[in-house]
């Protein structure tokens, strides 16, 4: 899916909608060069629109994983999930969330099809898209709240890497994570600085390979099914 480049007046009037340029965001990435290039180095764009900054982030990303990594079907795999969790954004339109998360995870596997055709895995594949469902959400970042008929606080999940194949995940709270000086005044931030900020998860994960978490996830969910009864 390509980005869009037109936005209705309406949409302008009633969101501020507007859509950075490919060349913009380039330059404005480039000021940030060498964190875009590092894997595991996080971002997070609070009105994401339908992906323009990510999309560009997940590209550098992946040509370093593909540089270093291609020989290995295994460790591409790996650091790529790394990267696209590294990801995050929020936006108010559902549109653009839906689109954000398309556009993403086709810059993965357009990468991924190319260099490993048939050996290509869906179980990766599908380790992906729950990784953006988590990670691109549907919400209004000055609310802190999702959007919906039931609106929540926003929660993103960390994902880190623990004896090679197996991940990590912590879920916080975004308005904790807010709370932080450093993160207060950056409409998009990475992880990187000397001033450490350790916030308190509000749920914690077993370790899990990383080809198995849309699995585990459909698992939970018939576990919370059967709580329900």
């Amino acid at each position: 899916m390509g980005e869009r480049q037109t936005v209705s007046k309406e949409r302008i009037t009633n969101h501020g909608e507007v859509y950075t340029q490919k060349r913009e965001v380039n330059a404005m990435l480039d000021l940030v060069k060498q964190e875009t290039e590092r894997i595991e180095s996080r971002f997070l764009e609070p009105a994401c629109g339908t992906g323009n900054f990510l999309t560009a982030v997940l590209e550098r990303k992946l040509n370093v994983v593909e540089k270093r990594y291609k020989k290995s079907q295994l460790e591409f795999e790996r650091y790529a999930v790394l990267a696209v969790s590294s990801l995050y954004g929020i936006d108010i339109l559902p549109d653009n969330v839906q689109a954000c998360r398309e556009r993403l995870f086709e810059i993965f596997d357009s990468r991924y099809r190319a260099l490993y055709k048939e050996a290509a895995n869906d179980q990766c594949r599908a380790s992906i898209r729950f990784i953006l469902d988590r990670n691109i959400i549907w919400g209004d970042a000055l609310t802190l709240q999702s959007v919906g008929e039931d609106p929540q606080p926003i929660i993103f999940s960390e994902w880190s890497p623990v004896n090679g194949s197996m991940l990590k995940r912590r879920d916080f709270s975004f308005q904790e994570l807010l709370q932080h000086e450093s993160m207060r005044a950056l409409p998009m931030f990475s992880d990187l600085g000397e001033d450490v900020f350790i916030p308190t998860p509000i749920k914690e994960y077993p370790l899990i390979h990383f080809l198995e978490l849309a699995e585990e996830n459909q698992n939970l969910s018939a576990d919370d099914a059967d709580e329900r009864r």
